[in-house]
């Protein structure tokens, strides 16, 4: 064949069984695979090209083994060796540009983790990248070798070849030593039963006062870093109130119940009437007057500064299955909240429902609580507090984060990895948004969500956690989903297009509204700007056949409960398919950010957030009543989480709260060469480049003392949707997917 010259290609593996062996020891087992290149031209290559040679890697010198010129370089990876290997390829001209390769593992046994391989010596081109990330069984394990494609996305009509898509879901290897040294402390493994037992048999299942889940929790006992702030503000007699003094460390501002309340009547239940019958609140006016900084209800509704933060419907549907097939004693709840002139938050009533007992149809028992800092009523609406506040990390944990962040987004990633090529761009652009994200809810399902694990065992719903949960997203809305179409509908913004990002906020000091919406319109304008290099027209939209399938998948099968409904994209327009893009990456990256690694740093001190309820309120005349008016604190302690569960749940969501040292955060790629197109590259540094600046924004407005939400009164500046984070337990960082 005229004009063959070499090129070379750099292979960098690793195979785990190579730990502690040397080099020559281990040579033998790399005999065992071939590699060949694939062109995309109509050019063939020639059948014998292929696996030539190995040797040593420039840098590393040269020996011989067996007549072959081989040897390794080994990087770090866990203290395995991940090696390098030099192969030659005969090429010509008329071959084109190499734009896949099949690589066979003839290894009898052996599988081996192939990083990547890079092609050099091609005349007037650039290295080219195949970036692999994947591991190679032995060839007797697949029907058809494995394939690997360039760096290059391209639609289906220009692809040229077949397509594999590999699927590499589990964490890495520096991701799972992590957290596998960390995960038995949070299922406190074996030792589980144990300190039940040890618990019961002392006689010290319950906490016996606030100085004591200080000791044993922070002190003498397992140890948790909850931030000094927090414990200072104990040491001051600072508790349980800054949980509603603080509108942001009261959570609902993150999560999704918040909303403008529509208060001309009493607040309304969308349960079925025939079967929960009237369900309508029994707050008054009137309650609602006494608090009201010397306006009127009306005036306070028209001014749009009523919320209420409402756990009713959700939990009506399970009280009475809660109340008398569980341990657990809970109630419905609605909050009614006031919007001062200051801009925080402060609770003017509260309403606790039970179901009638003589039947469901017969509507609900309610009681409003109003507060007082005196006597048994200060007492009462201390342990009101406490209620919702079990309902809202219940709702927090089932819904805002396990519902709407991790199951809403499996499906996309499982239709990504069935219908778009590893070319196509849109596989490309969310590839790194569903990074771990099987692996981890794999493991949520085994070890968090299962019968009787972590979740029933520390959530109030127990046993009946996940039926609510799933019941609950019937009514979930994919466009809802959307950061601005999810404050509109809560009515915590009004469209104003004079207004930063076409949205005006009801509550100007709203951080995790702020700080999103900058996120939002961030990666909003990286997915336009990304998505315009391929898809020019509608027509290129409705023309690409992958594109069809993959959606026809997430909507018709991933979500097929809600296939019917009329609010899905039909994937027809290119602002279609940026609008998609941008809620998919958005609810992997920044929601799942905003409910998941604040849940130590605000959740940490049991006191100001219980998970569960064991007792209704005492009624007048009980001794449970009497106890209340002599030790309100140890009523409180004895109606929320005690020790065991406690320690559960610290050590859990102190684990789901924490950064791997291998997070990949948003604006960032672990291969800088995930791509060889240019304007993709350019768009993704701009993308990169405004997150940084947005980053120093949100900096800038923590130092704000006009905004008090921004920090509360224990000065715990909101820092959830800061881009980047340090490894650890930090309460900021946003990684590209969900990932834990």
């Amino acid at each position: 064949m005229a004009g063959v010259y070499k090129i070379k290609g750099t292979l960098v593996m690793m195979n785990p069984n190579l730990k502690g062996l040397l080099p020559s020891a281990s040579l033998d087992l790399f005999q065992f695979f071939t590699i060949k290149l694939i062109n995309a031209s109509s050019n063939p290559i020639p059948a014998e090209n292929g696996f030539r040679k190995v040797e040593y890697d420039e840098e590393c010198g040269n020996n011989s083994l067996d007549g072959s010129n081989m040897a390794l370089k080994e990087e770090k990876r866990l203290g395995e060796p991940m090696c390098k290997y030099v192969v030659h390829f005969d090429w010509s001209n008329e071959m084109g540009i190499p734009e896949a390769f099949v690589i066979r593992n003839l290894h009898p046994n052996d599988e081996f983790f192939l990083e990547s391989l890079t092609i050099e010596g091609i005349p007037n081109l650039s290295s080219i990248h195949f970036v692999c990330k994947s591991w190679v069984y032995p060839d007797s394990k697949y029907e058809t070798s494995r394939v690997f494609f360039i760096n290059k996305s391209r639609l289906p009509d220009d692809q040229g070849f077949d397509q594999y898509v590999p699927r590499d879901e589990r964490f890495d290897d520096i991701k799972l030593l992590e957290f596998v040294s960390n995960f038995p402390k949070s299922l406190i493994s074996n030792l589980k039963s144990f300190v039940k037992a040890e618990l019961v048999s002392k006689q010290e299942e319950e906490f016996e006062s606030f100085e004591q889940v200080y000791d044993i929790l922070y002190e003498d006992g397992f140890t948790f870093p909850v931030p000094q702030p927090v414990l200072d503000a104990f040491a001051a007699k600072f508790p349980i109130q800054i949980i509603w003094k603080d509108g942001r460390v009261m959570k609902n501002l993150h999560e999704k119940c918040l909303r403008v309340s529509t208060l001309l009547q009493s607040p309304s239940s969308n349960l079925n009437p025939e079967q929960y019958g009237d369900q309508t609140s029994k707050i008054t006016k009137e309650q609602l007057q006494r608090n009201l900084d010397g306006i009127t209800v009306d005036e306070a509704l028209r001014s749009k500064k009523l919320f209420i933060l409402d756990h009713h419907d959700s939990f009506m549907q399970y009280l009475r299955k809660i109340n008398t097939e569980t341990s657990r004693r809970a109630y419905a709840s609605r909050t009614i909240l006031f919007l001062q002139n200051n801009g925080t938050l402060k609770p003017l009533a509260i309403e606790l429902s039970l179901p009638h007992p003589q039947g469901d149809q017969f509507g609900a028992i309610s009681k409003v609580f109003l507060p007082s800092t005196q006597g048994v009523d200060a007492s009462l609406w201390f342990l009101a507090k406490a209620f919702v506040l079990v309902n809202d990390a219940g709702h927090h944990q089932l819904v805002s984060h396990w519902l709407n962040t991790h199951a809403v987004i499996e499906p996309f990633v499982i239709a990504t990895h069935r219908h778009l090529s590893v070319l196509h761009p849109i596989h490309k652009l969310l590839h790194p948004h569903f990074r771990d994200t099987m692996f981890i809810n794999a493991i949520g399902r085994q070890n968090l969500a299962n019968a009787e694990g972590i979740i029933e065992t520390t959530m109030l719903p127990q046993q009946f956690c996940m039926e609510m949960s799933s019941k609950i997203y019937k009514d979930w809305n994919f466009i809802d989903q959307a950061l601005p179409n999810d404050l509109l509908k809560r009515g915590m913004a009004i469209r104003d297009p004079n207004a930063p990002h076409g949205l005006n906020l009801v509550i100007k000091d709203y951080p995790y509204a702020v700080d999103g919406l900058d996120i939002w319109a961030a990666i909003n304008t990286w997915v336009q700007d990304y998505v315009s290099c391929y898809y020019k027209t509608d027509d290129d939209i409705k023309q690409d056949t992958e594109l069809r399938s993959w959606w026809k998948e997430v909507v018709e099968v991933g979500h097929g409960d809600l296939k019917d409904k009329p609010w899905w994209p039909k994937m027809q327009t290119r602002e279609e398919l940026i609008e998609s893009c941008t809620i998919i990456i958005w609810t992997s990256s920044a929601l799942h950010a905003a409910v998941n690694f604040g849940q130590y740093p605000y959740a940490g001190y049991i006191l100001n957030r219980p998970t569960l309820s064991r007792r209704l309120m005492p009624e007048e005349g009980s001794e449970e009543y009497e106890e209340l008016v002599r030790d309100p604190n140890l009523t409180f302690l004895k109606t929320i989480t005690p020790k065991y569960e406690t320690f559960l749940d610290l050590s859990i969501i102190e684990t789901l709260s924490s950064h791997p040292s291998s997070e990949i955060y948003l604006g960032t790629r672990d291969n800088p060469y995930w791509t060889s197109d240019l304007r993709a590259l350019e768009a993704f540094k701009r993308f990169g480049r405004k997150l940084g600046d947005i980053e120093q924004m949100l900096i800038r407005r923590n130092k704000d003392a006009t905004l008090l939400n921004r920090v509360g009164p224990v000065k715990i500046p909101y820092t959830l949707l800061y881009p980047t984070s340090q490894p650890g337990l930090t309460g900021r960082g946003i990684p590209n997917s969900v990932s834990i």
